[in-house]
């Protein structure tokens, strides 16, 4: 099977018009998220960090970065810094897994890289908001069967499947948007694998949400040289010294169906209500029903042991954080701030409320254990259990695999919307963000996106045709 043909094919031919409008309703539910979780992340010390190394390089202002920073950039360096934003509260959407086999909650989180590209691009190039959409739709499509089909090893052994193969989906949008011709987008492919890179060293870093800025950046860098010609292997994905036979040892032809069914519909995709990593959402979802019904201090709790396969272990890895960053991947933070606070949201990460003294006292009565009958029972799923045992000798035990924003659970349109307000707060002043969230719903029914991305940034309005 050629798979570089495969994808190619989809990108060029897929149109607007081919789209379920339960497709596009999704899209729209994805857009509206993604943009929020940019505006929380515009102003994290990783983003400023990005924002003003842009600054300081100067270019073109062809795009806006989203947020309070006032800054226009070449596309490339704006999708960069917006993409960096969308990751970095590590409240962005993620993939659902479709088998056993494929790891739920680790495939990719697929929204920010192409968004990001996209929102980018169609400033550049004038683009409506139909067309923003439409090709945000094709490059996720992209990304989640890519990241489906390859063998898992590849984020098994440490490469970090939202930057990898998060460029090719920021590559499929921006190529949508620019109008690739056939032998330019099979370049763009090729030139996009070989830029394509990130390793789960960097979780509880600020490296991560730079992993999808980055995804985002070399997706729109590999279609502009494209475009003037730069060339690259044309067979990017199947070939033997191709991405998929690099970074993963192989693929499964079977497994990109592009569009059939779309990945967006079946299996879905979660959109976090809590912004930490996804794998210990099912257990926060528990702990913080658990202390609500039964109405728990934590002053009545003794210790709680938290049991779990590797999974889960491997990647929610600091068992004592030192900063927000790490703590949002630990499992004994996460739990005690579900304790301590009843609520486990944007506030809580922060340095000083990850080392005061109650939640460092809390975090020590939390015992994390590897569990080979959770572990034996797949991946498929984020399975974990608790026993909270009680100074008054009794002990309370929950398992965990269902969570808000799941796919027994999904937000509602309300809980969508005031997820973007409380992501746009930090970020946008007085009513703005009202109106932000007003356009950004109907992202298809925008004339230019630079209207749009003018409401969701300080920076002053292009002059996009």
């Amino acid at each position: 099977m050629s798979a570089t043909a495969a994808v190619t094919d989809f990108i060029l031919d897929t149109t607007m018009e081919d789209l379920p409008d339960e497709l596009l309703a999704e899209g729209r539910r994805c857009v509206t998220d993604g943009v929020g979780v940019m505006l929380a992340g515009s102003t994290d010390a990783c983003s400023r960090i990005v924002q003003e190394q842009i600054a300081s390089q100067g270019g073109n202002p062809e795009a806006a970065i989203l947020g309070p920073a006032g800054l226009r950039a070449p596309a490339s360096l704006a999708a960069r810094a917006n993409g960096t934003a969308g990751h970095a509260p590590d409240f962005d959407d993620t993939q659902l897994s479709n088998a056993p086999d494929r790891i739920f909650g680790l495939l990719t989180h697929p929204t920010v890289a192409p968004l990001a590209a996209g929102l980018a691009v169609a400033e550049r190039e004038g683009a409506t908001g139909a067309e923003l959409l439409e090709a945000f739709l094709i490059g996720f499509e992209v990304e989640c069967k890519i990241s489906e089909a390859i063998n898992p090893r590849h984020y098994m052994e440490g490469f970090h499947s939202t930057a990898t193969v998060g460029a090719l989906g920021a590559a499929a949008t921006a190529a949508k948007l620019v109008g690739l011709t056939r032998p330019e987008l099979a370049m763009a492919l090729g030139i996009t694998a070989s830029l394509a890179s990130g390793i789960r060293l960097g979780f509880g870093t600020m490296t991560k949400p730079l992993h999808a800025g980055r995804a985002a950046e070399n997706g729109v860098l590999a279609v502009d040289l494209a475009a003037r010609g730069y060339t690259s292997g044309h067979d990017a994905l199947e070939a033997p010294w191709g991405f998929f036979r690099v970074f993963g040892g192989g693929f499964d032809p079977a497994r990109l169906n592009l569009g059939a069914p779309y990945t967006l519909l079946d299996p879905g995709v979660s959109v976090k209500m809590f912004p930490s990593g996804s794998l210990g959402h099912p257990s926060i979802a528990a702990m913080l029903e658990l202390v609500k019904t039964h109405d728990l201090p934590a002053g009545d709790i003794e210790r709680i042991t938290f049991r779990a396969g590797r999974n889960i272990l491997n990647p929610l890895r600091y068992p004592d954080p030192q900063n927000a960053l790490e703590a949002k991947f630990s499992i004994p933070f996460v739990l005690s701030c579900a304790v301590l606070r009843r609520r486990v949201g944007l506030a809580e990460f922060s340095d000083d409320f990850v080392r005061s003294p109650e939640v460092v006292a809390m975090m020590r009565r939390v015992t994390v254990e590897f569990d080979p009958e959770i572990d034996a029972r797949g991946y498929d799923r984020m399975r974990s259990a608790m026993d909270v045992h009680l100074k008054k000798g009794t002990t309370l035990t929950v398992e965990a695999d269902v969570y808000p924003g799941g796919p027994e659970r999904p937000l509602t349109r309300e809980e969508l919307r005031q997820k973007f307000r409380d992501c746009a707060a930090g970020a946008l002043a007085g009513d703005r963000a009202g109106e932000a969230l007003a356009q950004v719903e109907a992202v298809d029914e925008v004339p230019r996106v630079a209207d749009l991305v003018g409401a969701l940034s300080a920076a002053p309005a292009g002059a996009a045709a």
